[in-house]
Formats: C-alpha cells, sequence, structure tokens
C-alpha cells in the first residue's frame, strides 16, 4: 500500500537553502531573552537593506501563553478547560484558545491576592511586537487566527504581502505550506522544538514536515535562500534532519522506532475517546469498554500473532474542554474487518446503555493529531 515518489530536483532548478541553527541556550547566555536571535536579526536586517523579504514562523499565537502568579505559584487557567489562559496585548484580555472564554487581564492573582503575575511564553503577537522595535521603519505583517477573517482573509494578507513587497511577514503555520514568492530570500523558525515534544506519536514527523515546508519558503527565486532555525535542542537528530532536507535519514530512524513500537504503519492505532460533564460517569464507560475489549481478546477469536494491546483509559492531552472531561483508550492492533465490526458494536451498546447518558464516545483511526 505504501511507494515510494522522490522529487529528485527543486523547482526552477534552485538550490536548497543555506540553513543555520541557532542555540537558544547561548541566546540565554548572551542576556538575550527576546524571541529574536542575533543571527536572525542580523539576517533580517541584511534583508531589509537589500530589498528582499522575509518570512518568521511561530506556531503559537497570542502574546504571552501563561500568566503565572510569584507569590503562590498559580497558573491562571481557564474555567471551563485545563489549559493556561494566552495573554492578548491587542484587547488586553486572557483569552482561552479551545472554548473561547476571555477574562480582562489583571495584575492581581485571584487566589491569594498577591500583584506579582509574570507574563511568559512566545507568541505571534510578542514576536510582531520585538521586531517592531528592532526594526521601528519596516513594515511587518501577521498571519494568524487573530488577524485572519472573513473580510481580511489569508489571500488578502498574502496579496498585500506579495504585492507590496511588505518586508516581514510573521505567521503561525498557515505561512509554512504552498507559499511561492520569488523575493522572499530569508526564513525564520522562531522556535523549532514547540512540536517536538506533543503528546503524539507522530510528533517527530510532524515537526520534520513542518521545518522542510517553511525552509523551502525561501531561494525559490533566482536568489540564494537562508533558513535561521531557532531551539533549544540543536543536537536533535530531526531538527538537523529538517535543517538538511535529509528526509532518507529521517526515515531510517523514525521507522526503527515506529517497527521497535509496533506503530504505524505495522499496526493501526485505534483510538477510543469518551467525553462528559461527569469524570466518575467517563470513567465508568472507560472502564466498561477496556472490559469488553479484553473479553474479546481473551475470547480465543484473536488472529495467530495478531494479540493486541490495550492502554488506558488515561485522561486525554487536554483533559477537558468546554467542561467536558476527556478520557481515551488506546487500541493497538491489525485493521481489519473483525477489529472495526467490534468497535462499532461498542459504540452502539455505550449509545444505548441508559447509564452512560450524557457521555459520548467516537473512535479515531490512526488519528493525526
Amino acid at each position: 500500500k505504501y511507494h515510494l515518489f522522490e522529487l529528485k530536483e527543486r523547482f526552477t532548478d534552485a538550490g536548497l537553502p543555506d540553513a543555520y541553527l541557532i542555540d537558544m541556550k547561548d541566546e540565554e547566555r548572551k542576556h538575550n531573552h527576546s524571541g529574536i536571535s542575533g543571527v536572525l536579526a542580523d539576517e533580517l536586517y541584511y534583508n531589509l537593506q537589500h530589498g528582499e523579504q522575509s518570512i518568521l514562523l511561530l506556531n503559537r499565537r497570542g502574546y504571552n501563553t501563561f500568566a503565572t502568579c510569584m507569590d503562590c505559584g498559580t497558573v491562571i487557567s481557564c474555567p471551563n478547560c485545563s489549559v493556561a489562559l494566552t495573554y492578548h496585548k491587542a484587547n488586553g484580555y486572557l483569552m482561552c484558545h479551545y472554548c473561547g472564554y476571555s477574562q480582562k487581564y489583571n495584575s492581581k492573582c485571584t487566589e491569594c491576592g498577591g500583584e506579582h503575575i509574570k507574563l511568559t511564553g512566545l507568541g505571534t503577537q510578542r514576536i510582531e511586537d520585538e521586531l517592531a522595535s528592532l526594526f521601528p521603519d519596516a513594515r511587518i505583517l501577521r498571519m494568524d487566527t487573530d488577524t485572519v477573517s472573513a473580510v481580511h482573509s489569508h489571500e488578502a494578507i498574502l496579496s498585500q504581502f506579495e504585492r507590496e513587497r511588505v518586508p516581514i511577514l510573521v505567521g503561525t503555520q498557515m505561512v509554512a505550506k504552498g507559499l511561492d514568492f520569488e523575493n522572499v530570500t530569508l526564513v525564520g523558525v522562531v522556535s523549532a522544538d514547540l512540536s517536538l515534544y506533543v503528546d503524539s506519536f507522530r510528533a517527530t514527523e510532524r515537526t520534520f514536515s513542518l521545518l522542510t515546508q517553511v525552509v523551502g519558503r525561501a531561494g525559490r527565486g533566482k536568489k540564494s535562500g537562508r533558513a535561521v532555525i531557532q531551539t533549544f535542542t540543536p543536537d536533535h537528530e530531526v531538527i538537523r534532519f529538517a535543517a538538511t532536507q535529509d528526509y532518507d535519514s529521517f526515515y531510517a530512524q523514525e521507522i526503527g522506532l515506529r517497527r521497535l513500537m509496533d506503530y504505524p504503519p505495522f499496526r493501526s492505532l485505534f483510538t477510543l475517546t469518551v467525553s462528559g460533564r461527569d469524570e466518575a460517569a467517563v470513567l465508568q464507560v472507560c472502564h466498561k469498554l477496556r472490559r469488553s475489549l479484553e473479553i474479546w481478546v481473551s475470547s480465543g477469536k484473536v488472529r495467530e500473532g495478531e494479540r493486541p494491546i490495550i492502554l488506558g483509559p488515561a485522561p486525554a492531552t487536554v483533559a477537558k474542554v468546554n467542561n467536558r472531561y476527556r478520557y481515551r483508550l488506546t487500541l493497538l492492533s491489525p485493521n481489519h474487518k473483525e477489529i472495526r465490526l467490534l468497535l462499532s458494536q461498542l459504540l452502539q451498546a455505550a449509545g444505548q446503555d441508559k447509564e452512560s447518558r450524557g457521555v459520548s464516545v467516537f473512535v479515531d483511526i490512526d488519528p493525526y493529531d
């Protein structure tokens, strides 16, 4: 089912951009606590002087991603979701990117009354501000879900970037894919580590894909391109492979790990997610589903050498969204008719169980996210 198709030559026969890995730990030691390293600042200045354009990627919107009380250690979180609120400087609000909850930013802690609230973490708004401070005369465009709307669509922003030759475009992963601007000669990845340690077996694959895509936006015309990749883990193999566009080495490493863990493509990964407002009821349904799966596994109906692996129940990556608790079971098994029929029957049984009212169950096969 799987075949390898290779593109041996780059578009317009242009060479690959020169990639530079910047260790942000060194920047911290130099007391540079901004999101823009000295090398990236110099490269941006060079482009401004030569009339060339630059694209910066930071896959996190907002201004600061955490607001923490320095007196009691409380992280200001969403009351409806198990996530920290993100500070948006443009309107002065702390906002939840899952349910949409927002509250006016107050420098006083709601838990202890302390007045030492520290805002930390980088978002696209803060990078835009730092760029404006470094280059006060330069025009900067930002493209994320806060700036994109029906009126000001991403097509309109990209058209303005190309037509008016705006020097710098900063954005989330929207700026990484499929863009073809011949005057873009510099790409900067502000934080290459963001997607590397998320709770997904595809984390390294997605990081490699995102980095290779955004690096490929530079140098697509007659001028050569450069890519500055900022990271706290410059020796990580995935980041090094992405910087050099070395797919073969990345694949060899990743397929070995997948084989060792029995992850896709060697087996399918079925995720059963159970959600509801009553956490105890959600867990009860999870345990019922697990018992049913265990009975099936021990029934002797499983094919020889295909004994499934059952994991969980465990909280989802974000355990509560919009006041609904979320737990999941993970099943590693070959994807065949029997397992799909079993899961279908379990979903129907859960929907008809009177003790499961208010609890929903759904299944993802090899979920991407």
